[in-house]
């Protein structure tokens, strides 16, 4: 009974983070738009299939994920091997990338847009190492208890670096690729091997040390890719790719058309796609369970039903996202782009910006780990807030790079430049948790809407090409959140400064 009180509990939680989605759709098309939107029932079911993913995937977070990532670390921790940790960290974190749907495809449209300049696989494989390396470097930051913004500063100098020198093709790709590199699965994971070892290690703090992972997988990417990049635009030939790609874009969300064959079919394939994105986290789960350290995993039962519904939840998630709200978002860029009612375009990609982060069920799970580890000095809701405000800015001045045609590479310069001046200037409690939040918003949410919105653009505004213009967006998704997060906690130690001498 407690069970399903917490579970309707939950499912209330769901329903109010959605409802900004609901108010930015039904504003754009019944106020700007004027029209009713065709498909509404299917809206609504798939807003109520929506809302019963969230419930379920947070559940089974609570139940198998975060005790699991918590468990595997602190024994391991036990055990005193850092080259164990270490092949931990790489492990997971090439697991959980290799088989990312939002990689996979943003990969696919690379290859196809690059004429085979850039090869799909070699790129996820690149991109995987690179998370599965930087995973064990945070892993030894953590036990050596280095501050993160030393690695944050030095790694984003690099970036800066190496963007003024990458090729204009490859900048835009190569942000989103670090930025799909976090999912839905993968981020709680990775937060609970962090802040489970950093609560195992005497004179480490979960907000200090835990967190950081998963910035680091977002920031190492962002460099192999674009040095891969400057590797094949200067070597590298095209050649003959299969497909197109629209074909791509349709399979942004990771999950096929619910209609092949017959509807029952369809969703079966879909839903062992989804087992299949899980699987190597699960294998490497019980690789070093069972064969390293030798024990069984502690209330089994739950953790199976905690993966269970993980799965079911992302499934039933993305599955009531492409029904009901993401195919009128991408119809309703389209017409505003049509009839050049620029205004309204900015306006969409701010409120569309903030209302999918509110509903990112990533990032309220990473907001409320962080409550419990600031013990008080943060609040869960008002984390999210001040992510979705940055995400929305981001949002929107991406979209005016790409409709005023400017190179993304001095935004982004721009952008970590002030990144590194507020990561030195930032009270040091807030840095590991403000660029991981940077990491989250970049989930099953917000990414193929973003990457809709930004090709999309691309191909209706004349003079602007789709892979330099079109690719991007999720960089700024990815930079303005660690802003807003730090100039907020810059304020409040100022404000708490002059309380204290006024007094």
């Amino acid at each position: 009974m407690n069970q399903l009180r917490e579970f309707y509990g939950i499912l209330k939680h769901a329903f109010r983070n959605l409802l900004p989605i609901i108010a930015v759709v039904s504003f754009f098309q019944f106020a700007v738009m004027q029209e009713v939107p065709d498909g509404l029932l299917s809206m609504a079911v798939g807003l109520g299939i929506v809302v019963l993913g969230v419930a379920l995937f947070l559940q089974g977070l609570e139940l198998g994920i975060f005790p699991i990532g918590k468990n595997l670390s602190n024994q391991l921790a036990r055990r005193g091997s850092l080259v164990l940790l270490m092949l931990f960290g790489f492990s997971l974190g090439f697991a959980a990338v290799i088989a990312e749907p939002a990689l996979i495809a943003v990969a696919d449209q690379a290859e196809v847009i690059s004429e085979g300049r850039v090869n799909a696989f070699t790129l996820r494989l690149l991109v995987a190492t690179s998370v599965g390396a930087v995973v064990g470097l945070g892993i030894v930051r953590i036990i050596l208890g280095h501050s993160l913004h030393w690695y944050m500063i030095a790694g984003y100098l690099l970036v800066v670096l190496v963007t003024f020198f990458a090729p204009e093709e490859i900048v835009g790709l190569a942000y989103d690729s670090g930025g799909v590199t976090t999912n839905i699965v993968t981020v709680p994971l990775i937060a609970a091997l962090g802040i489970g070892l950093a609560v195992s290690i005497r004179g480490r703090t979960a907000l200090m040390h835990g967190f950081g992972l998963v910035a680091l997988a977002v920031l190492v990417p962002m460099i192999s890719v674009q040095l891969y990049g400057i590797v094949v635009y200067t070597f590298g030939e095209t050649g003959d790719v299969a497909g197109n790609g629209l074909e791509m874009q349709a399979e942004t969300d990771g999950v096929a058309d619910p209609v092949a064959g017959s509807l029952a079919l369809g969703m079966l394939s879909d839903l062992l796609v989804m087992v299949r994105d899980v699987l190597p986290i699960i294998a490497v789960v019980l690789v070093f369970q069972y064969l390293v350290l030798r024990k069984h995993i502690a209330h089994l039962h739950k953790v199976m039903v905690g993966f269970v519904l993980v799965i079911v939840g992302l499934y039933a998630f993305v599955v009531g996202l492409k029904l009901g709200l993401f195919p009128i978002g991408e119809s309703m860029a389209e017409q505003l782009i049509a009839r050049e009612q620029i205004l309204f375009v900015y306006l969409f990609a701010f409120c569309i910006g903030f209302a999918t982060t509110m509903a990112e069920p990533a990032l309220i799970a990473i907001g409320e780990k962080a409550e419990e580890a600031a013990k008080g000095q943060l609040k869960g809701n008002v984390i999210r807030l001040l992510v979705a405000a940055g995400v929305a800015v981001g949002i929107t001045v991406g979209v005016h790079r790409i409709i005023t045609g400017d190179s993304i590479h001095y935004y982004i310069m721009g952008g970590y430049a002030l990144v590194i001046l507020l990561t030195w200037l930032s009270p040091k409690y807030i840095v590991a948790l403000a660029f991981d939040l940077g990491g989250v918003t970049t989930s099953e949410v917000t990414v193929p809407l973003v990457t809709a919105l930004g090709i999309g653009l691309a191909t209706h505004i004349e003079g602007r090409s789709v892979l330099i213009d079109g690719f991007g967006l999720i960089a700024f998704a990815s930079i303005f959140p660690i802003i807003s997060v730090m100039l907020y906690a810059i304020g409040v130690e100022l404000v708490a400064k002059a309380r204290g001498g006024a007094t």
